[in-house]
């Protein structure tokens, strides 16, 4: 058994009296010594999530059309409108909206800018996501083991994966704040089992954020009715845990309703309404309409994400069995049962997202801390592995061996790691670069202006990057399916928020392409536009870039895809002339123009 784990037992098994002797009061507990004190595990994460609510893209532009347009609406009057959230429709909530509402617009009376609001609001949810992931460290290292605690924590702090996650506006990652909490409370029963607080939180997650989260509970209920049904626990007492957390869940379902009845105007009850499109949508509806991928789609983008931390996460399962059965390693202070219950959540993730035809890399957001965990607990057993002198495979290599082969393996996963960060980084960052142009010259703008998009149309990040009363427009583009459209800003009856209850024009649900969502190119005050090397322009989309008729604001480099090797594009690769050509990255430039006056 792992020194550690001794230790951690001798600290925290009950004292154990004389047979005959009268009881005693109990002793305090001793206190839990972490390997690293709670206050620096939150400083850890959160300076990790700090930098990536500061510095990282937006990878997805569901997130800007889904969610920042719709808080913007909230909390400016105007907005981009998608389909999802027309009343004839709505299968967005606002409650969750909502919520995130409520710290902006707290943050618009302290800041300078709608830009900072935008940046408050990550940073709150960086801090959000941090906090979430220390509770469960604290769990790991009271019920698993201490050093596992330490893995999974590097894991949520180094890797590519919770940086672009952690401050993520995405009801996926709200899932994954949630079912963090949830897996906390269904893992550390110190105290006794907190069975409805893991429902509620689980609950939670898939009622305000995404209702397929849902799916990770379980495992963890299978295990609850498990042990009830072969009587080690009062049957009752679980159908009474289970009762409690239902009612609870079942009033956050009631408080969404009442949130999103007040939007809509009619009664909705979104989670259903998601679940109810995207699984029983019908020909022509449904997610796939928005494209497929290959069955090893989640493998190949979780690689680039968590690099070897996911080929320890799959090998966690076969590993910890292998140890129990034939090694008689324990690698955990839990049963057998309760360890595999902790790691099938993962699998179970993998394998029903896998054999979904439509995939997206935010969709296996609320997986992520079962992802870490696995890794840490597979890395922790291979430690005990090859730490063992009674080991036939490592028993005779020298420690010293031993040592610099694990030091290099972490020190190659998080290098790779911080390589893929600060790659993708410097090559996808421009889209919230220029326009600090508008918001630091005098007199650049006026109430009115447009800034229009055409082949960059999925690369805005939000209104928030535009002063007041500067409306984001489209133009048209080679792109033949259905664009947002604008939530009506006038006043139409009785109430706040119009936009949110009038049925915009154009519609559907098939993403078949609405001509009305589209501007004329003459009347736009400024145009977003990339442009690569060897470019060629095509009818919809001239090089606006080189057009005498545009002048540029603000460029910022844009990595060039087309032109760059793999590796280049995988990893940061430093532009140093002894590196060949066909290693380095190639850029275009993405500028803010502004048509010129005659």
């Amino acid at each position: 058994m792992d020194p550690s784990l001794e230790d951690f037992n001798r600290r925290t098994d009950p004292i154990r009296l004389p047979e005959g002797s009268k009881p005693q009061p109990s002793p305090r507990p001793a206190t839990i010594r972490f390997y690293l004190p709670l206050n620096m595990a939150l400083y850890t994460c959160f300076s990790s999530h700090l930098l990536a609510a500061l510095y990282a893209p937006i990878q997805d532009c569901d997130e800007t059309f889904n969610y920042w347009e719709p808080l913007h609406y909230l909390t400016h009057g105007y907005g981009l409108q998608t389909w999802e959230y027309s009343p004839a429709y709505g299968i967005r909530s606002w409650a969750y909206i909502a919520i995130h509402a409520l710290p902006t617009k707290v943050a618009s009376l302290l800041g300078q800018s709608k830009t900072a609001e935008f940046y408050a609001l990550r940073i709150i949810l960086a801090f959000v996501s941090a906090a979430t992931e220390v509770r469960l460290y604290s769990a790991i290292s009271r019920t698993v083991n201490p050093r596992v605690g330490v893995i999974y924590l590097m894991i949520v702090a180094i890797t590519p994966g919770f940086f672009y996650a952690s401050s993520a506006f995405l009801p996926s990652s709200f899932a994954m704040y949630t079912s963090t909490l949830g897996l906390t409370c269904f893992m550390d029963w110190h105290s006794g089992p907190r069975t409805a607080t893991g429902i509620m939180w689980f609950g939670i997650g898939a009622l305000l954020g995404w209702p397929f989260a849902g799916a990770l509970i379980l495992p963890f209920v299978a295990e609850d009715w498990l042990i009830a049904l072969v009587g080690q626990v009062d049957l009752f007492g679980t159908f009474r845990r289970y009762l409690d957390g239902f009612v609870r869940c079942l009033i956050v379902l009631a408080l969404q309703v009442s949130i999103d009845t007040f939007f809509y105007r009619k009664v909705l009850v979104v989670p259903w309404r998601i679940v109810a499109y995207n699984v029983f949508g019908g020909q022509g509806r449904g997610p796939n309409i928005f494209g497929t991928e290959p069955w090893d789609y989640y493998v190949r983008n979780l690689l680039l994400n968590f690099n070897i931390w996911l080929i320890l996460a799959l090998l966690s399962g076969p590993l910890l069995l292998s140890q129990w059965l034939f090694m008689k390693q324990h690698s955990t202070k839990q049963t057998l049962l309760r360890t595999l219950i902790f790691l099938t959540p993962f699998y179970l993730w993998l394998a029903i997202f896998t054999v979904q035809p439509h995939k997206e890399e935010r969709f296996m957001f609320p997986a992520y801390p079962f992802l870490a965990l696995n890794a840490a607990m597979a890395f922790h057993s291979l430690l005990l592995w090859i730490g063992s002198p009674d080991s036939n495979i490592f028993g005779r290599i020298p420690v010293k061996l031993k040592l610099v082969t694990v030091l290099s393996t972490i020190f190659v996963a998080v290098n790779i790691g911080l390589l893929r960060i600060f790659g993708t980084v410097s090559a996808y960052r421009a889209p919230l670069q220029i326009y600090e142009a508008l918001e630091t010259s005098t007199n650049m703008t006026q109430s009115g202006d447009t800034v229009c998009f055409g082949k960059d149309w999925y690369r805005f990040p939000s209104s928030h990057f535009l002063p007041d009363d500067v409306h984001a427009k489209f133009i048209k583009s080679e792109f033949d399916g259905l664009l947002p459209g604008e939530f009506h800003e006038g006043n139409a009856g009785f109430g706040f928020f119009q936009g949110t209850w009038l049925v915009p024009s154009g519609m559907n649900d098939q993403n078949r392409e609405d001509l009305g969502k589209y501007t004329d190119v003459n009347h736009c005050t400024y145009l977003v536009d990339t442009y690569m090397p060897g470019m060629e322009a095509t009818e919809h989309e001239p090089l606006y870039v080189l057009d005498n008729s545009w002048e540029k604001i603000s460029c910022a480099p844009f990595l060039d895809t087309s032109r760059t090797g793999l590796v280049a594009r995988t990893i940061w690769v430093p532009d140093l002339a002894f590196i060949p050509v066909r290693y380095r990255r190639q850029w275009g430039e993405h500028c803010l123009l502004r048509r010129k006056t005659a």
